[in-house]
């Protein structure tokens, strides 16, 4: 059965453009976990759903769940990351940031703005860390394994996210929250206004392996198409 689900990973990328590398700071660890270490494994299952959209670029570069005018320190052309570190030698001109966007972030979105008729729920899929970073909701703050978000409320009926809830907190064997720590990036609250959308963040936090963590999600993803297209 291909599962009638758009799935998004918009944080997977570990890629700096050659026409910005040698101003970039970071080292490759810094942009791994700048990025959702983990999801490119964990959410490869492209060929088990009717549509999946990617992106090679590092979120520690260019960030596809932030509006194109969002220039705050972490916003869509990050200045640092959000762990505090400065991402540039010197601030992008607004000759790069054009081309950023124009390269990557609005084919992206067009992306996930095609009609696609044959999906009933779309998914932001995201790994988070264990703990909360600085620049997070809760600085500190230990999160459970795995939150999945609506845009507080906004972007998909209500007994959707709590079947996918209970679902993905059966396979995974641990605490999964509405809307806690997250309520739901850019995209989720952009694109949620086309069609029904969830942001799932899966934490980094070991309590499975990473392809124990993958078959938990398609799992959860399977049972709950079955449940809500007949299949």
């Amino acid at each position: 059965m291909t599962l009638p689900l758009l799935l998004s990973v918009p944080h997977a990328g570990l890629e700096v453009p050659d026409r910005l590398a040698s101003r970039c700071l970071l080292t490759p660890q810094q942009v791994l976990v700048d990025g959702d270490e983990g999801a490119a494994a964990i959410y490869d299952l492209a060929e088990h759903v009717a549509h999946y959209v990617t992106t090679p670029i590092a979120r520690a570069v260019l960030d596809m769940n932030r509006a194109e005018d969002d220039r705050r320190l972490d916003g869509v052309v990050k200045t640092h990351t959000c762990w505090g570190e400065p991402v540039w030698r010197e601030a992008l001109g607004s000759d790069d940031v054009e081309w950023l966007l124009a390269r990557h972030h609005r084919p992206y979105h067009a992306a996930l703005s095609a009609g696609h008729d044959d999906v009933i729920l779309a998914v932001d899929c995201h790994t988070m860390a264990a703990h909360g970073p600085p620049v997070g909701p809760d600085p500190d703050a230990e999160r459970p394994a795995a939150c999945l978000s609506d845009g507080a409320g906004t972007s998909c009926p209500r007994p959707w996210i709590e079947a996918l809830r209970d679902l993905l907190a059966g396979t995974l064997d641990r605490e999964v929250r509405i809307n806690d720590p997250f309520q739901g990036g850019y995209i989720t609250r952009t694109h949620g206004r086309e069609r029904p959308w969830v942001q799932l963040e899966l934490s980094r936090a070991p309590f499975m392996s990473v392809a124990e963590k993958r078959a938990a999600v398609l799992e959860a993803l399977d049972a709950w198409s079955r449940r809500h297209s007949g299949g």
